[in-house]
C-alpha cells in the first residue's frame, strides 16, 4: 500500500514538473530531443550513462525552464564550489546561493561530466556497468551529489517514464574510455637481466605509471642511499622527484627512478582538486613534471590550487 502511494507521489511530482515546463513553452519531449545527442556524446567521451545525464538535467532544470537554466545555462544546479568562471546568484526563501554560469548550454553538460569524471569521490561510479542506471542513481546519492533522500528514485522514475535507458546503448561498451581507476592503474615492471634496475628488482618490486618506473619506499632509506643502489647520482634521483635536497623518506612514498613526463597518461585529462592536495602531490600522483604541471595550468611556480578547482593534466 505504502509503495503504491509512493509511486503515485513520484509520478504526480514528475507530471507537475512536466506541466510547469509546458506552461513555459518547453515540453519534456522537446527537451530530451534537444539534448539527447549531447548526453550521448558525453557518454562516449567520459563513460557517464546518457540516461543519467538526461535524467539529472530534466530534474534539475525542470526541462530547461528553471531560472538557472534560462539565465545561467546551468542545467544541473551545480553550485560555485570555488568556481573561477562566471557566477550567478540565485535567491529563494532560504537566502542567496552562488551557482556556476555558462555562456551556452553545452558548457553546462561538459562541466557536469567533468564534475563527475575527475573528482575522486565519484570515481567508484565508473566501475558500474554503463547501462546500470539504477546503480548510478543510487551511487550519486551515496557520493553526496544531492541531499534529497528521494533523489535516486526520482532519477529512476524519469529514466523509466521516458525510456531514457535507450540512449545508453547508443555507444558500444568497447568504445567507452577506461574507468578513472583503470586509467590510473600502475603496472608491475618485469625487469630483465642486464637492465640497470635488475639488481634492485630482486629485493623490491618495481612499478610503472604513465610509462615511468618507480618504487615504493619502506621508510628506511634516503635519496642518497637509493641513488647509490640504482647507480644514479643523488641529484638525478632528486630531480626525477622534483626535490632539491635529501632527507628521510616516509613509508609508502613513491620514488620515481626515471624522469616524469610532460603530461599525464591518456584519459587522465583533468583533476578536480581535493582539500589538502598540492601541485607537488598531483605531480607525483600522475607522474608529471612539476614544471610542466605549472605550465599546463598557467600558474606561477609555488602557487597552489584551490580545493574544487580543475587542474589540467593533458593538452
Amino acid at each position: 500500500m505504502l509503495m503504491r502511494y509512493f509511486k503515485r507521489y513520484l509520478l504526480a511530482s514528475l507530471m507537475f514538473i512536466s506541466t510547469v515546463a509546458c506552461m513555459f513553452g518547453q515540453s519534456y519531449e522537446s527537451y530530451i530531443e534537444k539534448y539527447k545527442e549531447t548526453a550521448i556524446d558525453q557518454m562516449r567521451k567520459t563513460g557517464i550513462p546518457a540516461s543519467i545525464t538526461l535524467a539529472q538535467a530534466c530534474l534539475e532544470s525542470a526541462y530547461g525552464t528553471s531560472t538557472l537554466a534560462t539565465k545561467a545555462h546551468n542545467h544541473f544546479g551545480i553550485k560555485c564550489h570555488d568556481w573561477t568562471g562566471d557566477k550567478f546568484t540565485y535567491r529563494d526563501e532560504e537566502g542567496a546561493s552562488c551557482y556556476r554560469s555558462y555562456k551556452k548550454d553545452e558548457e553546462s553538460f561538459q562541466d557536469h561530466s567533468d564534475f563527475l569524471r575527475y573528482r575522486d569521490r565519484y570515481a567508484f561510479l565508473f566501475d558500474y556497468s554503463p547501462t546500470d542506471y539504477k546503480a548510478w542513481a543510487y551511487g550519486l546519492k551515496q557520493a553526496g551529489y544531492a541531499t534529497d533522500p528521494q533523489y535516486p528514485t526520482k532519477l529512476i522514475a524519469l529514466i523509466e517514464k521516458y525510456s531514457l535507458y535507450q540512449y545508453d546503448t547508443a555507444v558500444e561498451t568497447d568504445n567507452l574510455p577506461p574507468t578513472p581507476a583503470e586509467a590510473e592503474t600502475s603496472v608491475k615492471v618485469e625487469v630483465e637481466k642486464g637492465n640497470i634496475l635488475y639488481k634492485i628488482s630482486l629485493d623490491r618490486e618495481v612499478f610503472s605509471t604513465n610509462g615511468v618506473s618507480y618504487i615504493v619506499a619502506d621508510g628506511y632509506e634516503t635519496y642518497g642511499y637509493l641513488a647509490k643502489e640504482y647507480n644514479l647520482f643523488k641529484r638525478q634521483l632528486l630531480k626525477y622527484n622534483d626535490l632539491s635536497k635529501d632527507g628521510d623518506i616516509e613509508p609508502g612514498t613513491v620514488i620515481y627512478l626515471q624522469p616524469k613526463k610532460n603530461q599525464a597518461a591518456k584519459h587522465l585529462d583533468k583533476h578536480v582538486v581535493e582539500e589538502g592536495e598540492t601541485m607537488y602531490s598531483l605531480s607525483q600522483r600522475y607522474a608529471v613534471k612539476l614544471s610542466s604541471l605549472y605550465k599546463l595550468n598557467s600558474l606561477e611556480k609555488g602557487q597552489e590550487p584551490i580545493a574544487g578547482s580543475i587542474i589540467i593534466l593533458r593538452k
